[in-house]
């Protein structure tokens, strides 16, 4: 059998399996604005294109503890839209840096903003590529939005100008459930008024999107790019994708 033959193949056998999907649940962070890679590529890439030269391990850990710093303090306001929230991580990212003697502290601010503003850019055209999906599914679907957020989620949606097109949008800091906890997604399936088997989910992170979904009892769809660590860039699964636009062909009737 063709490498062609087995991935029509493949593709049908899917096909198969989402036939019944009445209502779709999306994430958003790495999903929606990164075409399926973990955040911290994109953030690490434009570290390197402002010419902050920072070792991996050290951007690593730098990035780890923005992300409880966030969790710990409330840095980011419900009005905040994204290019504040990069702001304000890579801030946090960057003075880490310098009390480990890696950064200058009157560099802060500048490539703070430096690198906020070029992660902003991919972010806003990754979403500008996700728009006409959203738009074609929700035609047929209702969409509801499930994703571990900061608690302005809404005005993130709305910067970006896809907030219309969900039914409803379930986020961690308002309903106290982060992923991967599967209630966060069970959630989405009741402001979809579904039966989870009804309902297809779709994910960058295999662990916290895929399994939780799966667990809940939805239907899942992977969308693989590059992940945190090197264990889940190597985990295979037959629910795959490659683009949110294969999503569109694998639902086509």
């Amino acid at each position: 059998m063709t490498t062609q033959n087995k991935g029509e193949r493949d593709a049908g056998m899917m096909r198969g399996k989402l036939k019944d999907i009445r209502g779709i649940i999306f994430d958003y962070g790495g999903t929606l604005d990164t075409g399926g890679d973990h955040w911290s590529h994109l953030i690490e890439e434009a570290y390197a294109k402002a010419g902050v030269a920072v070792d991996h391990a050290a951007f690593r850990e730098a990035y780890v503890y923005a992300e409880r710093e966030l969790a710990r303090e409330c840095h980011i306001l419900p009005e905040h839209d994204f290019h504040d929230l990069l702001d304000i991580k890579i801030k946090i990212e960057l003075e880490w840096l310098v009390r480990n003697g890696l950064f200058a502290p009157q560099d802060v601010g500048g490539k703070a903003k430096e690198i906020a503003a070029g992660c902003y850019d991919r972010a806003r055209a990754n979403v500008a590529n996700a728009e006409p999906v959203l738009s074609r599914l929700s035609e047929k679907y209702p969409l509801v939005l499930v994703s571990n957020f900061y608690g302005n989620i809404s005005r993130v949606l709305e910067d970006f100008g896809i907030g219309r097109y969900f039914k409803a949008v379930i986020e961690s800091a308002v309903v106290g459930i982060r992923k991967p906890d599967p209630r966060i997604f069970l959630k989405g399936v009741e402001a979809l008024c579904l039966r989870p088997d009804e309902v297809l989910v779709i994910g960058d992170s295999y662990r916290k999107d895929i399994l939780p979904a799966r667990e809940a009892g939805c239907r899942a769809l992977w969308l693989k790019g590059r992940g945190w660590t090197a264990d889940e860039d190597a985990v295979t699964d037959p629910a795959v994708i490659g683009s949110l636009e294969d999503v569109l062909g694998l639902l086509k009737e």
